[in-house]
């Protein structure tokens, strides 16, 4: 049997003129969050299993799905 988490990550946007500089700037903040996220899960012996990202126009909306065997 396996035991599963899901862990829900949103990161706002800044307002700005420049798409691409604010891309930039979602990507850099969201990286060091979801690699302690992965860090974390896994000490726990989690791996993750699925990941899914949804881009609004003042969000991104990142889902972590992690399963480990019980």
């Amino acid at each position: 049997m396996k035991q599963y988490k899901v862990e829900a990550l949103v990161y706002f946007s800044e307002l700005s003129m420049n798409a691409k500089r604010n891309a930039e700037n979602l990507a850099s903040r969201s990286k060091d969050e979801i690699q302690t996220k992965l860090e974390h899960y896994a000490a726990q012996g989690y791996r993750l299993a699925s990941t899914t990202s949804t881009m609004s126009d003042s969000a991104l909306y990142v889902h972590l799905f992690f399963e480990k065997d019980q």
